[in-house]
């Protein structure tokens, strides 16, 4: 694996105005002290509060904050692929505006993936895990969704849905084409790269609830929307006969690069 020169932070942010500026100045105070190169692409998606004026603020004080407005339709993940196209980083971690997620984490997941894994997938759900004032009901739907996915694809993942992972962009280009438009697609990379053949370690890490704004899943909206790309990813794994696997692009990759070559000469 080569060695790896700056990492993306892909921050979605729709009506974060209570606790965007305090996100993303402990998420580069913790990066700075650790000398992890960076750069925070935030993706204000059709807020109708403060959040853009914020960034706008914020960006005198963070160099590396590069925020975008999604003008298109919004959704998730649509926030999500949009900051993929904008990120210049050649590792990239998933990260919630809300604070949920802590930033000393992201340490871990650069320090892993620079070992050489392609992915590093957190879980909330093992030994070392920290969970405050998880809500009961989606804890629930929680262990059961995740206990589904676990059972089809028999990955060892017990925390799949979790949107907080990190990945080698060379991973990220490997899931194209990335379908999902709203929250499913944290279902959606995780499973395609352990369908497909990259590498992986499952590690602890530490959860919060939001303690301002309101979340922006809304369960009975999704449950269709993940139950699709699950069964879509399924059919891949069972069906495809690695006709999307690593392995594969990598050699479609080789022979492109072979053909480009002769076509110069």
């Amino acid at each position: 694996m080569k060695p790896l020169r700056l990492l993306s932070l892909i921050i979605p942010a729709r009506d974060e105005e209570g606790c965007l500026s305090s996100t993303l100045t402990a998420l580069s105070e913790a990066l700075k002290s650790a000398g992890i190169p960076h750069e925070l692409v935030v993706v204000d998606d059709g807020s109708t509060d403060s959040t853009w004026e914020i960034l706008g603020d914020l960006r005198k004080e963070i160099a590396e904050l590069k925020p975008y407005q999604n003008a298109g339709l919004n959704g998730f993940g649509r926030a999500v692929r949009f900051g993929l196209e904008k990120a210049t980083g050649d590792a990239v971690v998933i990260y919630m505006a809300d604070a949920s997620d802590s930033p000393e984490d992201v340490v871990s997941y650069w320090e892993q993936l620079s070992k050489g894994y392609e992915c590093v997938f957190g879980s909330r759900f093992i030994s070392g895990s920290r969970v405050s004032d998880y809500p009961k009901l989606k804890f629930i739907l929680n262990r059961w969704a995740n206990g589904f996915i676990r059972l089809l694809f028999r990955h060892g993942l017990n925390d799949t849905t979790n949107a907080f992972k990190a990945y080698r962009r060379t991973v990220i280009e490997g899931c194209q084409p990335i379908l999902s438009p709203h929250f499913n697609i944290t279902v959606e990379l995780p499973l395609k790269a352990v369908i497909r053949g990259y590498t992986y370690t499952i590690v602890p890490i530490r959860w919060t609830n939001r303690t301002t704004g309101k979340s922006k899943l809304r369960i009975k909206e999704m449950g269709s929307r993940y139950f699709f790309i699950v069964m879509y990813l399924w059919l891949e794994k069972y069906f495809s006969h690695g006709d999307y696997s690593k392995a594969t692009n990598e050699q479609e990759l080789k022979l492109k690069g072979s053909s480009d070559q002769t076509f110069r000469r």
